[in-house]
């Protein structure tokens, strides 16, 4: 029997082990999945595992601790996908990106830019797929040294960004009452907006966005690109 399983902090909202476990009951797949909290002092696993999935607040900080990370994912900066190789050592990829990427692409229009919000390693992901789709994106930050800082947004701003994109925690089970400060009064019909997060199901930043005509997703498509590019992953693990 293989064992895999997801590491982070919190992980209440996350439905990784529901989806793996499903799916490893619907294709009769001899495996488990278990969820993980672990402290930052650790981050890694507490016991032997043939893969896991890495989530906030570790997919930057879980790097170090690895033998090796693919040049996709050190590209990137981080790592939402571990795989244990055959000789024990652990290899770092990301997924991240290729489940944003099939998720978003059906979404884009032509010569839409966009606002990034956040930058941890989901955005860091998100950013390096709207790269590769053409897409022109700029990180906003709390912290002005890493991106536009969110106080430089204006109205204008936001209606020439016809893509958001919340790469952060805010709004996510259970702390749904958070969103994003930015100035909605600046998004419209043309507007795209893209949560990360897919629990609960429709967040406020999401609600902003619908109520003013534009269209909306959550993450959910992410989360499941993500986990079938771990899963091909983890299948097909060698040295």
């Amino acid at each position: 029997m293989k064992h895999y399983g997801i590491i982070g902090k919190p992980l209440e909202h996350s439905w990784s082990a529901r989806w793996f476990t499903e799916m490893f009951r619907r294709e009769g797949i001899d495996a488990d999945y278990k969820a993980f909290e672990t402290e930052a002092d650790t981050i890694l696993p507490p016991v032997p595992l043939d893969g896991f999935n890495v989530t906030c607040p570790y997919k930057e900080a879980v790097i170090p601790l690895l033998d090796e990370a693919d040049a996709t994912a050190a590209e990137i900066g981080a790592v939402n996908t571990v795989v244990r190789l055959a000789s024990g050592r652990l290899k770092g990829y990301n997924t991240d990106w290729k489940g944003f990427t099939a998720a978003v692409r059906p979404l884009l229009q032509k010569d839409m830019r966009a606002i990034v919000l956040g930058t941890g390693g989901a955005a860091k992901a998100v950013v390096y797929a709207l790269e590769k789709l053409g897409v022109e994106a700029t990180t906003v930050s709390r912290n002005a040294q890493r991106g536009l800082p969110y106080s430089a947004l204006t109205e204008e701003t936001i209606a020439e960004h016809r893509l958001i994109v919340n790469c952060t925690p805010l709004g996510m089970y259970p702390q749904t009452e958070g969103k994003p400060q930015i100035p909605y009064e600046g998004i419209g019909a043309g507007h795209v907006l893209y949560d990360c997060i897919y629990n609960p199901e429709e967040t406020l930043f999401l609600r902003e966005g619908r109520q003013r005509g534009a269209r909306t997703e959550n993450g959910l498509g992410m989360l499941t690109g993500q986990a079938k590019a771990a899963w091909e992953l983890w299948s097909a693990a060698k040295e």
